[in-house]
């Protein structure tokens, strides 16, 4: 039996042709397909593009080898790697850990770095804030989930369902949005600094616990 789920995408120009794993390097997990369970992140992310597209999809899991990463330090670390924040590190057991986690699978599954938490997240990297500031944020969120078809063979199970066009007033209602959720955010992340000051660890001690 099939196991299948409906997820949303959002691309800047639409997509043309068949689905790949041809994502920018830099994003949470690295390149490919990204989908999330959440429509309105979707949209926020694509809504600057006057030729902007929202995509529900079909994917079918079956079969395929997925890492499902928790919301926990392990999945922020991952986030740092894909994200080129442990370039530093490089040669390190720590980096090859990260390096070699998604080794083998076909679909990364883990939280969307939201508006808010990509705050966070950015505070945790430049050292800003602690791990267990990081950590109490994410149990406050509830943040979606994104699921990332990183192989050939993934992007062959997933079936586009619908496509929409995004209108310049829903554009424009979205940029309003999303700057809203961005500086909720900033105002957020400044309490959670306030109340965890001092602590737990920051990323370059954790970092060098494996140097």
């Amino acid at each position: 039996m099939s196991k299948t789920i409906l997820l949303y995408h959002g691309s800047k120009n639409g997509i043309e042709g068949t689905l790949k794993p041809i994502s920018r390097k830099l994003c949470d997990f690295g390149r490919g397909f990204y989908m999330g369970t959440e429509k309105a992140q979707a949209l926020t992310l694509i809504c600057n593009f006057p030729n902007a597209k929202l995509y529900t999809v079909e994917s079918d899991l079956t079969s395929l080898n997925i890492l499902d990463t928790q919301a926990g330090i392990d999945w922020a670390l991952l986030i740092a790697y894909y994200r080129g924040k442990m370039e530093f590190a490089k040669g390190s057991e720590v980096y090859k850990k990260y390096a070699e986690m998604a080794n083998g699978y076909d679909m990364i599954v883990g939280h969307i770095a939201n508006d808010r938490m990509f705050v966070m997240l950015d505070r945790f990297f430049s050292g800003e804030i602690t791990d267990t500031a990081l950590i109490n944020s994410l149990s406050a969120l509830k943040l979606g989930k994104q699921y990332v078809a990183t192989t050939e063979k993934a992007c062959r199970q997933i079936k586009v369902i619908d496509e929409k066009a995004i209108g310049e007033n829903e554009r424009e209602q979205l940029l309003i949005q999303s700057e809203a959720q961005r500086n909720d955010g900033i105002r957020w992340a400044d309490e959670i600094c306030r109340k965890y000051r001092r602590v737990g660890r920051f990323f370059d001690e954790i970092i060098a616990d494996f140097l």
